[in-house]
Order: C-alpha cells, then structure tokens, then sequence
C-alpha cells in the first residue's frame, strides 16, 4: 500500500473511532442511570420485612430527646434529619426510603403543630398515613396503616388538650398506638405509654413554669430509655412467645 493509501486508512478508522466514542459514551450513561433509577426504585418501593422489633432503646430514646427538642424549637431541617436517621438506625429503612419517611412525618408533626382544633389537627392524617405505609412496607410486622395511623394522631390529640382528659389517658394513648404498630397485646406496651407520657407531661410542665433546662431535657432522655426499653422487653418478650407456638 502507498504512502497515500495508508493515509487515507488510517483517517477512515480515525473516523470510525470518532463515530463510535459518542455511541459508547452513550451506551455507558444510559445503563448508569436504569442501574440508578432501579436502584432507587428498589430502595424506595421494594417491600422488605426488616425485623421492627431490633431497635437499641438507648438510641431510639436518645433520638427521639432530639427530635421533641426540634419540634419545640421549630427546627424543621433537624428534626427531618433527626426523624430519617432513627428510620435508617432503628426502624432498619434504605438511605432513600428513609428521607421519604421524615419528609412525611415531619409534615405530619408540622401540619398538626400549626392546629388549633380536631378538624386542623385531622390534616396531618394523608402524611402521617404515608408514613406509616412506609414502615408497613419495609418491617415485618403486618399491621393495619390506617388504624395505626389514627391511634398515632390520637395520643397527640390528647397530648394537645390533655386538660379535657382523665390522668393517665395519654399514657394509655401511647401505649395503644405502640401495641397497634408492633401487633402485641396494650397491656404490654401501658409501661412504655406511661413512661412516655411522663417525659411528655415533665417537659410541658417545666415550659409552663417558664423554661426547659438541659437538666430538664437530660430527666426526659433518661425517661424515655426507660420507656424504649420497656417497649424492647414487651416486643421481644411477644416474639418468644410466638416462637415457641
């Protein structure tokens, strides 16, 4: 082949190579992003059943300290940060799903921060119930979302107006929307309720007296590791139980 030849060779396969880069490049991005859409299709709807009842009490208790401190403070951000790690840590969620969840639990939390009244209040059931479907979809308890969910808004409810209800009710509020989730007896969870409702009403009354100390926030932490880890006990105790059936 001459020198010619070999020229126009060698331009013909440098515009073969030029052809087909773009083509290749192409290739490459688009199964980046069906590997990347799946992925996150996967993370976000694909049911799983993740053990609810593994949760470490301490953290769970520690981080929920943190997130009534954001609510009080109307830290929004935090509180959806906060409400996303303890979905990953403690409820065992995907990294993706488990923004998707705070995002619907802190619009609960502030649609209904921002009621006055049941009817204002009842508008944060469409989030909450979204929320709810999600820990529904990824644990392995099969309970009822919408019942869940009401029992949820109730004990806020009697949180909020807790003058029009008999002592003792908020605990026995709390402790209905856990046995609800968890799919174990009330009876089991009233210890947990009434724990929880303790750190509740102490924070309100330390805010009516004028402020919320960091000893104050410190009694309510460690109230509510008494409450998580009577609720560990209650669940675990119940899986035993039906392990043994």
């Amino acid at each position: 082949m001459n020198t010619t030849g070999r020229a126009r060779s060698h331009g013909l396969r440098h515009r073969v190579i030029l052809a087909a880069g773009p083509g290749r490049w192409r290739r490459t991005i688009l199964a980046l992003l069906v590997v990347l859409i799946g992925y996150a299709a996967a993370d976000l709807f694909w049911p799983l059943h993740r053990d609810l009842s593994r949760f470490d009490p301490i953290a769970t208790g520690t981080l929920e300290t943190k997130i009534w401190r954001s609510y009080y403070d109307r830290q929004h951000v935090a509180l959806f940060l906060e409400l996303a790690q303890t979905l990953r840590t403690q409820y065992h969620f995907p990294w993706l799903r488990s923004y998707v969840g705070a995002y619907y639990g802190a619009s609960a939390a502030f649609t209904f921060k921002e009621g006055k009244e049941r009817r204002d209040y009842e508008k944060a059931l469409p989030a909450l119930q979204t929320y709810f479907s999600l820990i529904r979809n990824t644990g392995n308890r099969d309970f009822d979302v919408s019942r869940t969910t009401s029992l949820e808004l109730e004990w806020w409810i009697v949180h909020r107006q807790r003058e029009r209800y008999p002592p003792g009710a908020l605990g026995s509020a709390c402790a209905e929307a856990a046995a609800s989730l968890y799919r174990v007896p009330a009876v089991s969870t009233l210890e947990h309720g009434q724990l929880r409702a303790q750190a509740m009403l102490l924070r309100d009354a330390r805010e009516e007296a004028g402020s919320v100390t960091d000893a104050d926030w410190a009694t309510i932490e460690s109230l509510l590791h008494r409450s998580y880890l009577s609720l560990g006990h209650a669940v675990s105790s119940t899986n035993a139980v039906a392990g043994a059936r």
